[in-house]
């Protein structure tokens, strides 16, 4: 730091940390060189283990302070390329699986970062990874459609297969069962391990999204042309197909269901949230947030995507996620907008917690945030990457979440709230 400012702080802080003593001469401290036993001697007094006194450096800019402050408890260092996805096991939610941009997926445990299994043989990005309902198997799928099947316990490869561009992967909720979605518009079933195989095929373009319903009789799936689709996983026939004036009038990009599979929530980058009655296949909701005005100045086809959506399980409120970075609480039963929780940046994904009215976000300036639904105030930051965070992921106790970033790590961090 050699500008002028710097200097300038460097001498102030000579004066302060001198107190009441007469500095007589001040160095120029660009001729003299500390040397070796001066800087042991400065250093003595200072205690390593406080952060606290960063505060006092007058030097130090506040984008450097942000990337030096780590909350997480673990940090996993393997991958050599962005972390895109995490999931954590259901079972015991004590084992972690990341995919990332160096081909490679990992199943890791949570309390040591402990490589259990590593996933290799993928030829591009691992941009999916998941674990099977009673958390024997570990799917892992990259961007080009490569899809392998994991045995945990054995740590051994016990099937794979290719298919087009693959966009999502999922187990079925209770049996050894895998569903993908891909570029062509084909949604894909299989047994696993014996590779018995069904298609579900539709209009050619991108199945985006895709989620088993908890009855596990059907799967709700989303277009690139804003259709939605609920499928009878067993006859193999769409029960319902949701478009037109009803529909989305853009690519879907997320969805979720409730605890019982009753209701359904689409997001789309035309910038609405649909709520869908799957008993019926109506449309019974649509939600969205005028993004519209700060945009004005762009092109006026630029609309606010809804990047991610959810229920919580303990009041009737939804959230939705948007690209701009509004986090929309809505009331359920009324349709109202009850609080807008803004980000500096976009949202990425946002999850609920179980058990409680607390929803966390993920967003693009590397943060991971928890909210209170009912009041629509932040309820705690978390901060460690160096880049944004593209995934996350929070246990059943809602202790602890997974993150997955760009800076091509990913952590572990404890989320210790009193008030609970």
């Amino acid at each position: 730091h050699n500008s002028p400012n710097s200097m300038d702080n460097t001498e102030q802080d000579a004066i302060e940390l001198h107190g009441d003593e007469e500095i007589v001469e001040v160095i120029d401290l660009d001729d003299t060189e500390p040397g070796p036993d001066d800087l042991a001697d400065d250093l003595e007094d200072v205690d390593f283990e406080d952060g606290g006194n960063a505060d006092d450096e007058g030097w130090e800019t506040e984008d450097e302070m942000e990337a030096e402050q780590d909350d997480s408890e673990l940090t996993f260092s393997k991958h050599s390329g962005s972390v895109f996805c995490v999931s954590l096991d259901p079972a015991t939610n004590s084992m972690a699986v990341t995919g990332g941009e160096d081909d490679k997926a990992y199943v890791w445990r949570l309390s040591d970062g402990e490589v259990l299994l590593e996933c290799s043989g993928h030829k591009d990005s691992v941009t999916c990874a998941v674990f099977s309902h009673d958390s024997s198997l570990v799917a892992t799928g990259d961007m080009s459609g490569m899809i392998k099947a994991w045995k945990v316990e054995t740590k051994e490869e016990i099937w794979s297969f290719e298919v087009g561009d693959l966009e999502w992967l999922e187990w079925h909720p209770c049996a050894p069962v895998l569903l993908a979605g891909t570029d062509d518009g084909n949604v894909w079933m299989w047994k696993i391990p014996s590779g018995d195989c069904k298609t579900f095929q539709s209009s050619a373009c991108q199945a985006t999204s895709g989620k088993v319903l908890p009855d596990g009789k059907r799967a709700v799936v989303g277009y690139e042309d804003g259709t939605v689709r609920v499928w009878d996983l067993k006859q193999g026939n769409a029960v319902y197909v949701i478009k037109g004036q009803d529909g989305h009038q853009g690519a879907l990009t997320t969805l979720a269901c409730n605890k019982d599979g009753s209701l359904v929530l689409t997001g789309s980058v035309d910038g609405c949230a649909k709520l869908i009655n799957t008993a019926t296949g109506k449309v019974v909701g649509s939600f969205s947030v005028d993004g519209g005005k700060a945009k004005a100045s762009k092109d006026d086809e630029e609309t606010n995507s809804v990047e991610s959506v959810g229920f919580c399980n303990t009041l009737p409120l939804i959230a939705v996620a948007y690209l701009e970075g509004t986090l929309a609480i809505y009331d359920l039963s009324t349709q109202v907008l009850r609080h807008r929780c803004q980000h500096e940046a976009g949202i990425v994904h946002l999850q609920w917690e179980e058990s409680s009215s607390v929803v966390s976000t993920c967003c693009l300036d590397g943060a991971l945030r928890l909210w209170d639904a009912r009041t629509g105030s932040m309820v705690s930051e978390y901060r460690g990457h160096t880049a944004e965070i593209l995934d996350f992921t929070i246990n059943r106790e809602a202790s602890v979440a997974v993150t997955a970033s760009g800076d091509n790590q990913a952590k572990v961090f404890c989320l210790q709230r009193p008030d609970r």
